[in-house]
């Protein structure tokens, strides 16, 4: 295992704190590192493997689609990837879906449509509602969104446009935004994960939706914990 770790170590950026383990392959909720270990996977791949490994659905499913075709790009329809934003939507009981390959990649895009709507009623510097321990990317914008300043350090200056309230507390959100023409949006998990697992209250979420539709705001939700 050391001998795989450290051949890979000299040539990949060291972004993470990885554990001295370089996995080989899984089944179910097990993996198994390259020395034949077994490891009961709690992690998922941070919430990504919901089916697990070596799914005996899945993988043929994938099979299937990379021997047909790997990537057309947007620029043509994509059958499938219709047939799924419709199934979707019927469950949700939303209206369009935006297919993303990662999380961050979608609260840029929530972040841009804030703007984008913020812009199409006239104002020129639109804001946006976030939360104290939040956590939403390490890109640049999602990154100043986030409520952590130990990762925002080194990358100054942020990203302006923010209003950050604590969570839980409908006095304060209202407070901060208080005679402010600019808010265009109210943006949070709904559990926050990388903070400390913090659940907002069901009470709060209504409260926040009815000053949400009383104010012509939109409610943008980072969803990763809840599922």
């Amino acid at each position: 295992m050391t001998a795989h770790i450290e051949a890979a170590s000299p040539h990949t950026m060291n972004t993470y704190a990885r554990l001295p383990i370089a996995m080989d392959h899984g089944q179910g909720c097990y993996v198994w590192d390259v020395n034949g270990k077994r490891y009961l996977d709690g992690l998922g791949g941070i919430a990504v493997n919901t089916l697990g490994h070596n799914h005996p659905k899945l993988v043929p499913a994938l099979q299937d689609q990379i021997g047909k075709i790997i990537h057309s790009s947007n620029y043509y329809h994509v059958p499938n990837a219709e047939v799924l934003a419709k199934k979707l939507t019927e469950l949700s009981g939303l209206t369009n879906v935006f297919f993303c390959c990662t999380g961050l990649e979608a609260n840029e895009a929530a972040l841009k449509l804030a703007r984008k709507f913020g812009h199409d009623k006239g104002i020129e510097k639109p804001q946006i509602v976030v939360y104290e321990k939040a956590f939403h990317g390490r890109s640049i914008a999602t990154l100043s969104a986030t409520g952590n300043p130990k990762i925002q350090k080194g990358f100054e200056p942020l990203v302006e446009g923010f209003i950050r309230v604590p969570l839980n507390d409908i006095e304060a959100l209202k407070k901060a935004t208080e005679g402010n023409p600019n808010v265009v949006a109210v943006f949070f998990e709904t559990i926050q994960g990388e903070g400390g697992i913090n659940p907002m209250r069901a009470d709060y979420l209504k409260q926040v939706r009815a000053l949400c539709d009383e104010k012509d705001w939109l409610l943008m939700i980072d969803e990763v914990q809840c599922g």
